[in-house]
Order: C-alpha cells, then structure tokens, then sequence
C-alpha cells in the first residue's frame, strides 16, 4: 500500500464491482495497516449512534492465539468497511481494475469484521512478523449513519452459526474434535451410526448420536476442558472405554445386529441420546479414577442397567416435564444412578444433587 504524505490518500490496488447500482470495491491490506486506518466506535456510544454491535472483548483472546499459533496456516475472512468520503479510483489497462485511493483523514468504518480487526491489532504485538500478511477489505462508500446501521443489519441478517457437529466436523485443529470423527469411522457403536453435520436427530433417523455429542462425552470421559488436548494414550484409553461399553449395552447390539431400528431405539431407551452418552462418559471418568486396572470387568455389570425410558428410575433423573434433558443436572442424576449400579462412590456435589431433586433415595 502506498500512504505517503504528499498525497495525503491511501491507495490500494483494487477491483471496482456494481451492487444494488453502487459502485464497492475490494482491495487487499497489509495487517500492519489494519489498526491504523480502520476504526471503530467505542463503547461508550449509545447504540442509535454506531454503527455496529459493541466489541465482546471475550471473544478476543481466541481470535489473537489462533493467529498467533497458526502464522503459516491461518484463514481471516475479509472486512466490510464504509468510507465516509468520496474516493477516486483510476483505472488501469484492464477495465474495473486500477487504484483505489482513500482520503487519509476519511472516517473508515467497520461494518463486519471489527472482533477480526481487534485480533489483528493484539497479534501484531506477538508476532510482529504476520505484519506483512494481507487481508481482503471489501469498501462501500458511505452515504451516512443510517446507511453504515442498514448494511450492519444487512449483513447479519442471514448469517447462520455453523452447527456444533458441522464445526466439529470441519476443524482439524481441535483434538477432541479428531478424536470424535475418528470413534464415528471406527468404534463401536459410532461407526456408521453418527450425524456428521446436524446437531439435532430426527424421529426418522438411522443415526443414534452427534458428532457434537460425542465429542462432549469424550470430554467428560477424560475429564478435558474445552481447550485442553489429548494425549495419544487417552484417546487409545477413550477407544477401550466405549468398544466396553458396547459389549456391556446389549440395545446397542441389538442395533448393530439390525434387530431393533435407530428410530425405535431412540423411541425407547434414554442411552440412544445425549444425556445417556455424555452420562457414560462422566461415569467413566469415576470408573477409572477408582479403579484404574480392574474398570472392564466392573463396566460389565452395565448390563443389568434397565434404559427404558418408562423406568420410573429416570423420571426424576434424566427428564424435565416428561421430556430427555441435557441441562448439567439432569446428567449429573443420570451419571449417579449409573455410578451407584456400578457400586462407585458419590461425590460430595453428587450428594447435594441426590437430596435436592432425588426423593426416596438411598443415595
């Protein structure tokens, strides 16, 4: 880029385009420019007057370390800016292509992007040496505030969050994410049995769970925070866990045999969902801090565990108002129920949950 003083504009090569009869162009800047030239209205302005949401600091520190520790394989998507200017582009040889140049003292805002703008700026303190990256800059020229809060709403408008198993599906960084797709081509009874993409089954489906659930239960299982790895043994551990679990689930097999449907099972029995896998998985996190050599033959007695939906046990366990929940109580009561089959001790937490909501327990 070219931003000397004498000519008191920015110039970016750039591609000039026509939308809704408007001229925008698209141009590419160094990182390193990037916190000089686009701004952003600080917090403190009331909401009528930006013209984008208020910056979620939280959202911050993941976007810089995903930069930082992928320098050489890293993807930012462009900004969208509005130019509270005119501009001038000159045309090259090639029609619609040429310079874009841009007042230096034009009001730059940032219409989407302004999280991806923040990381850049923290990054290049880190890693100085992305200074030289570029990214895609996508500019309209601003025609007010009212039109800079239209292209917000525009542009927001059908933006649609990927879902948990689809992200899953597609992030090759995350290890509890790999672990998962893995356990979905070769452990049973994931192999052929898990939606890759939705995060919801229908009534219809031959699928039992999501990838997005297994990846939670893997999580419990080892007993991993959301940003915490796996080590080659505890995935080799996890593979053990579930292929035992299967053994010892006889509706599983039945499954696998082709003599009971997904869709019947799921119908049926609460371990065809999510709060009945993520609650094996927290159950086996007990299981194998209590008994780390002897935990397969114990997971055997699994077998005696009734996973009828209409087992009274699961009524104030596993449900709120007749239907499956996934809320942290309810697999907490789910885990507890299992735990006390297998004869593993309760945790004081346990306890406090069992004489809240569990009445005639022994617990």
């Amino acid at each position: 880029m070219n931003d000397s003083q004498d000519s008191y504009c920015y110039s970016f090569p750039a591609v000039r385009g026509i939308q809704a009869g408007k001229p925008f162009y698209i141009a590419t800047c160094p990182l390193s420019t990037i916190p000089k030239i686009f701004i952003f209205n600080e917090e403190e302005v009331p909401p009528e007057l930006r013209a984008q949401r208020q910056l979620n600091k939280s959202r911050i520190p993941d976007m810089v370390r995903y930069l930082v520790e992928n320098p050489k394989d890293y993807v930012f998507s462009a900004l969208t800016a509005s130019v509270a200017s005119k501009v001038n582009f000159k045309e090259s040889a090639m029609s619609n292509l040429g310079t874009l140049s841009i007042p230096m003292d034009a009001q730059i805002l940032i219409n989407d992007g302004q999280h991806r703008r923040a990381a850049i700026e923290a990054a290049l303190k880190e890693n100085p040496d992305i200074a030289h990256d570029n990214i895609a800059v996508l500019f309209f020229v601003d025609e007010g505030l009212k039109r800079s809060q239209q292209m917000f709403a525009d542009l927001n408008k059908y933006a649609v969050k990927p879902s948990p198993s689809l992200g899953a599906l597609y992030d090759h960084r995350d290890v509890s994410s790999e672990l998962a797709r893995y356990q979905a081509k070769h452990i049973k009874p994931f192999a052929g049995f898990t939606e890759m993409e939705k995060s919801s089954i229908s009534s219809k489906s031959n699928k039992l769970f999501t990838l997005s659930s297994l990846k939670q239960a893997n999580r419990a299982l080892l007993s991993k925070g959301v940003k915490e790895g796996f080590t080659e043994e505890e995935k080799e551990l996890a593979n053990q866990y579930w292929e035992a679990i299967f053994e010892a689930t006889p509706e599983w097999q039945m499954v696998l045999k082709k003599e009971l449907s997904p869709s019947l099972f799921r119908q049926e029995y609460i371990h065809a969902h999510g709060v009945g896998l993520h609650a094996l998985g927290l159950l086996g996190c007990g299981l194998l801090t209590e008994h780390p050599k002897d935990w397969q033959n114990i997971i055997k007695k699994l077998k005696n565990v009734n996973w009828l939906k209409s087992n009274p046990e699961w009524a104030q366990r596993s449900m709120q108002h007749g239907r499956l929940s996934k809320a942290s109580t309810n697999i907490t009561l789910t885990t507890n129920a299992l735990k006390q089959i297998l004869g593993l001790p309760l945790t004081p937490e346990d306890r406090i949950l069992e004489n809240k909501y569990i009445t005639n327990t022994e617990a």
